[in-house]
Formats: structure tokens, sequence, C-alpha cells
């Protein structure tokens, strides 16, 4: 029973982070993105593209992290294992965020220097 409840947790509000820190960054992406490429069309599919990979890993990771989770038999276990997952969730958030800012970044320098 507590599985069930600790599952439940985990998939609505780590669905919930990915989906939402994915749409603001879509939304706010757009500007840094046209300041470094200068070409709206492309800027909106690089955008796009990005979101869509965005969704598939972070969403596929926590489907596959609901395999590798342990008995939880108490409800402090519940809040622990969860917390932890959640943690992880936001952690890979934040990697993946800066790696593609830095990403971008590298390449406009690139681009000027030629």
């Amino acid at each position: 029973m507590f599985n069930i409840v600790s599952y439940i947790i985990f998939l609505t509000v780590s669905s919930y982070i990915t989906i939402d820190v994915g749409r603001r960054c879509f939304q706010t992406g757009k500007v840094y993105l046209e300041y470094l490429i200068h070409d709206s069309v492309m800027c909106l599919t690089i955008n796009r593209i990005l979101l869509g990979c965005y969704y598939l890993l972070n969403l596929g990771y926590i489907a596959v992290n609901l395999a590798f989770w342990d008995r939880v038999s108490s409800l402090e276990e519940v809040i622990a294992v969860t917390a932890i997952r959640i943690g992880y969730i936001a952690l890979i958030l934040c990697v993946l965020h800066f790696m593609n800012i830095f990403t971008l970044y590298f390449l406009r320098n690139k681009l000027t220097l030629k």
C-alpha cells in the first residue's frame, strides 16, 4: 500500500515539476536563443527540439525510476524515498538546463569567431 502512495506522490510532483520547468524554459528561452542565433525561425525550431528532448528524457527517467524502488513499508520511508527521488529529478533538470546554456554559449562564440 505504501509503495502505491509513494508512486502516486512521486509521479504527480515530478511530472508537474518537469512539465512546468519545461514550459517556462521554452517561453523564456526564445529571447536567449534569438540573442544568440539572430534567426527567429531557426530559434523556434531549436527551442521546440530542446523541449521535446527535455520531456522525453525526463519523463522517461521518471518512468524508469519506478522500476528500481525497493519495498516501502512505513510512512517515514514514503516521505524519505519520495523526497530523495524528487531531489534527483530536480538535480537532473538543473544539470540539463546548464548544459544547454553552456552549449549554446560556446556555439555562439564559435560562430562569432569565424
